[in-house]
């Protein structure tokens, strides 16, 4: 099995976030592809088997557990077949198709967040919204130094039953309409650096507040990121580049 690795939503190698992309003929067992992402020790490796009519079967592990959607591991496949593909996924099918400027733009679904009182054990200050979506937790600081600056308490974000908790608040330099960084610690990443499907909820968030259908969010994690998003009723389209930056072969 040859694997690759990509740095997703950035142009730069080392920057953005890194996942391995396997394309493979048939899918293993699922114990050896979780065994496999345990060994890459990424956020997430996806596992890639071609259709006969062309289409694509992506499934995506991060180093604990099987995930029901992610986008950078999206992206990097797609950018490894050549930036058009149309996969097929526990959360149906993904449309993906280059555009302008090395980016690929990804058709996933909305997850609108719906407000709710924040846990008792959040053990954030400074919080002006909380919601969930279908998959992540998400909080609204006070503005965006505070999300940079952040430092959590892991554990207690780990007693929230929610894949992540997103930490956001508006963008603070020209261009940038949102600010995030995403926790994950319940499916072994305790920090992802750049998280497609989080936009997912964000483009929902910051485009009802900002009354705008295009945005660029920034995820200011150490090597950092953004992702263009459109809000399309039920879908989001989500923008971004990235970039071959290895490769290497399981002999196991």
């Amino acid at each position: 099995m040859t694997l690759r690795v990509v740095d997703a939503f950035t142009d730069r190698p080392f920057t953005g976030n890194p996942a391995a992309v396997a394309v493979v003929e048939r899918f293993p067992t699922d114990a050896y592809m979780q065994a496999v992402a345990r060994e890459m020790n990424l956020a997430e490796t996806a596992f890639v088997v071609t259709r006969p009519d062309g289409d694509h079967d992506l499934r995506w592990f991060t180093p604990t557990t099987e995930v029901d959607l992610c986008g950078h591991a999206t992206l990097a496949a797609a950018h490894l077949l050549g930036g058009s593909a149309r996969f097929h996924t526990r959360s149906g099918p993904l449309i993906c198709r280059s555009v302008d400027e090395g980016f690929v733009e990804m058709d996933f679904p909305a997850d609108p967040p719906a407000e709710c009182d924040p846990p008792a054990f959040l053990g954030l200050s400074g919080v002006r919204w909380y919601g969930r979506g279908r998959f992540d937790a998400l909080v609204e600081l006070a503005d965006a130094s505070a999300v940079r600056s952040l430092e959590p308490d892991l554990a207690s974000l780990a007693r929230i039953d929610a894949r992540a908790v997103i930490v956001t608040a508006a963008g603070d330099r020209d261009g940038i309409d949102c600010v995030s960084r995403v926790f994950g610690p319940n499916v072994g990443v305790a920090e992802d650096p750049v998280t497609g499907s989080a936009h997912c909820t964000l483009a929902v968030f910051w485009g009802e507040r900002q009354a705008k259908t295009r945005l660029v969010g920034e995820q200011a994690s150490a090597r950092g990121g953004t992702v263009r998003m459109e809000r399309r009723a039920a879908r989001v389209l989500l923008g971004g580049q990235a970039v071959t930056v290895g490769e290497m072969r399981l002999t196991v």
